[in-house]
C-alpha cells in the first residue's frame, strides 16, 4: 500500500470510528472528568456530611460501639471505611448470605449516625455510569465502554498518521475562522496537546478490565470454571504471607466452626496500631489503613481485615492484614504479586484516587480536553458535510447531528438536572416504586432523553438551545443549593466548606461558558450565506 493510500485510509477509519462510537466515547470522558472529584461532589449532594475535618484519628472500637448493634445475625462481613481529608464521614455496611448490601453513613467526631441521605450520589450512580453505563446484562455496558477505550486508542493513532505536523497544528489556533476551520483547529490543538494524557487513560481502562475483555490469557492456561479462576488469581494477583498461626481461619470461609461460640472481640483500634507499625517497617510513605472488615462476625473463626491506604501513592495496592477478632494475632498478610501490581499501578493512573489535588486538577482539566476532542471532531464533521448533504437530499447530517448534540450537550444537561433534582426533591420524597435515589436517576435520564428528541425536532437550533438551558440550569442548581441548605460559596469558604464551594463554583463556570458559546453560535448562524451553510465539504483530513 502507497503512502498516499494508507493516509486516505487512516482518514476514513479516523472519521468513522469517530462518528460511530464518538456518542459513547464523550459519555465516558464526561462521566470520568466529573468522579475525580466525586467524594466532593458527594458532600454538595448530602448536606448532612458536611462536617468539619476530625482533629484526631477515628477510634475504630468507638466506632464499632456505634455501629456494631445494627449489624443482624447471619451477617457475613461488616466495614468501617474511616475518613479521609477530602471525605470528613464515616461509612459503615454491612452484606447478608444473599449478597444484600446495607449502608450508613455516621460522623467520626461525635460518634452519631447520620440520616439517610435519599442520593446515590456521585459516588453510587455517576462511577458505575462511568465503567459500565448502567447495564449489567452479560457486562454489555463494560463491553461498550471497553469498546469506546480501544476505539480512542485507534482515533489518537490514526490522527497522528494524518497529521504529519503536529508541531505546526500545536500552535495553530484561529477562533475567529469559520465553524469547520476553528473546530479543526481546536481538534487537533486538543488532540495533540493532551496526547499522552489521552493515551494513558484510554489504555489503563482497558488493564483495569483485564478479565473482562481478555479472558482468554488465563482461560488457555488455568482452564474455566471456579476452581480455574481462584488459581489463577493465588498465582497471578499476589502472595500470602503467614502470621500466627490460627487453625481453620480463611477470610469469607464459616463452615461447621462458623457456628462456634465467639469470644469477645479484641482491640480494633490495637489491630490498627500493629498494622501501621507492620506497614511502616517496609516504607516511609502512608501507613494508617482506610478500611477495616471483619468476615464472619460473631463466629469463631472470625477475622479482621485491615487494608493499607493509598492516599499517598499512585498505585493502588492491596496490602491488607488479617487478624483473629477474638485475640487480635496477626493471621495472614497479603501483598500483591508482579501482574496484580502493574494492573495496580495502572488503575492508580486512571482512577486518581491519590490526595494530591493540583495533580487531580491536571486530570480534570485534561479530561474536559478530551471532552472537547470528541465534541470539536463532531462539529467538523457536521460542517464540513452540510452543504453537500442539503444539496444531494442526504440525512445523514441530521442524524449524526441529533446523536452529537444528545450525547454531549445532552449529557451536560441531564447532570445538571441530576444535581437539580436532587435539591428541588424533599427528604423522603418517593413515588410507589421509587425512593428518592431513584427520581433523581429518573430527572437523569428524562432530560437526556429529551436532549435527544429536542436535537431531532430542532436540528442545528438545538446546540444553542441547550447551551441555553446548560447555563440556566447551572445557575439554577447554585441557587438551589444556596436557597435549601443556605451554603452559598462565600458562606461554604468561611465555613471550611472548600468542596460545596468548589462544586458551586465550577457549575458557575460551565454556565459561563455555555452562555458564551450559544452567544458565539447565535452569531455565527447570523452570519451563514444561507441555510445550508459554508458548504466545506472535504476541507481537511477528516473530509
Amino acid at each position: 500500500m502507497t503512502g498516499a493510500k494508507f493516509g486516505k485510509s487512516m482518514a476514513l477509519l479516523h472519521t468513522w470510528a469517530g462518528v460511530l462510537v464518538g456518542a459513547v466515547l464523550f459519555a465516558v470522558i464526561w462521566t470520568g472528568t466529573l468522579i475525580l472529584f466525586r467524594g466532593e461532589i458527594d458532600q454538595w449532594m448530602m448536606p448532612d456530611t458536611r462536617l468539619a475535618p476530625a482533629s484526631a484519628p477515628m477510634s475504630l472500637d468507638r466506632a464499632a460501639r456505634l455501629v456494631l448493634p445494627l449489624v443482624p445475625d447471619g451477617a457475613t462481613q461488616w466495614r468501617i471505611d474511616l475518613p479521609t481529608a477530602r471525605t470528613p464521614v464515616a461509612a459503615f455496611s454491612y452484606k447478608l448470605a444473599g449478597g444484600e448490601e446495607h449502608a450508613r453513613l455516621f460522623d467520626p467526631v461525635r460518634y452519631r449516625l447520620l440520616p439517610e441521605p435519599g442520593t446515590d450520589g456521585a459516588s453510587g450512580f455517576l462511577v458505575p455510569l462511568h465503567y459500565s453505563l448502567h447495564l449489567a446484562w452479560k457486562d454489555v455496558g463494560k463491553w461498550l465502554v471497553g469498546l469506546a477505550g480501544m476505539a480512542m486508542l485507534v482515533l489518537l493513532v490514526s490522527g497522528i498518521v494524518i497529521h504529519r505536523k503536529l508541531v505546526a497544528q500545536f500552535f495553530t489556533f484561529r477562533p475567529r475562522k469559520r465553524l469547520p476551520r476553528s473546530a479543526l483547529d481546536l481538534h487537533n490543538l486538543s488532540g495533540v496537546l493532551l496526547l499522552p494524557f489521552h493515551f494513558m487513560l484510554a489504555l489503563s481502562g482497558l488493564v483495569i478490565f483485564m478479565t473482562v475483555f481478555f479472558p482468554q490469557a488465563h482461560v488457555a492456561a488455568y482452564g474455566t470454571g471456579p476452581k480455574a479462576k481462584a488459581a489463577f488469581m493465588a498465582e497471578a494477583y499476589g502472595s500470602r504471607k503467614a502470621g500466627a498461626k490460627v487453625a481453620g481461619k480463611v477470610a469469607g470461609d464459616g463452615g461447621e466452626e462458623g457456628a462456634e461460640e465467639a469470644a469477645p472481640p479484641a482491640s480494633l483500634d490495637g489491630m490498627r496500631r500493629e498494622a501501621a507499625r507492620l506497614w511502616g517497617a517496609d516504607r516511609t510513605s502512608h501507613v494508617e489503613p482506610y478500611f477495616v472488615r471483619a468476615w464472619q462476625p460473631g463466629s469463631a473463626t472470625a477475622l479482621i481485615e485491615l487494608r493499607r491506604s493509598y492516599a499517598r501513592e499512585v498505585t493502588m495496592n492491596l496490602d491488607q492484614l488479617y487478624f483473629d477478632a477474638a485475640t487480635g494475632r496477626l493471621v495472614r498478610r497479603f501483598e500483591a504479586g508482579p501482574v496484580m501490581t502493574v494492573q495496580r499501578a495502572f488503575s492508580g493512573v486512571h482512577f486518581a484516587r491519590f490526595d494530591h489535588g493540583t495533580l487531580r486538577g491536571l486530570y480534570f482539566l485534561g479530561g474536559l480536553g478530551g471532552c472537547v476532542l470528541v465534541a470539536t471532531g463532531f462539529l467538523f464533521w457536521l460542517e464540513a458535510r452540510r452543504g453537500r448533504h442539503a444539496r444531494q437530499g442526504l440525512g445523514g447530517v441530521r442524524l449524526v447531528e441529533a446523536l452529537a448534540a444528545g450525547s454531549m450537550t445532552g449529557i451536560v444537561l441531564a447532570t445538571l438536572a441530576f444535581l437539580a433534582a436532587n435539591r428541588l426533591l424533599p427528604a423522603g420524597a418517593e413515588l410507589p416504586g421509587w425512593d428518592r435515589a431513584a427520581l433523581e436517576r429518573l430527572a437523569f435520564y428524562a432530560m437526556w432523553l429529551a436532549a435527544f428528541a429536542h436535537a431531532w425536532r430542532r436540528r442545528t437550533a438545538a446546540w444553542r438551545e441547550q447551551l441555553l438551558a446548560i447555563a440556566v440550569l447551572g445557575v439554577a442548581a447554585v441557587l438551589l443549593n444556596w436557597i435549601t441548605t443556605g451554603d452559598h460559596v462565600a458562606r461554604a469558604l468561611g465555613n471550611g466548606l472548600h468542596a460545596v464551594a468548589g462544586v458551586d463554583s465550577v457549575l458557575l463556570a460551565f454556565a459561563a461558558l455555555a452562555w458564551h458559546a450559544a452567544r458565539r453560535i447565535g452569531v455565527t448562524d447570523r452570519r451563514r450565506d444561507g441555510p445550508s451553510g459554508p458548504g466545506v465539504g472535504g476541507q481537511g483530513a477528516h473530509g
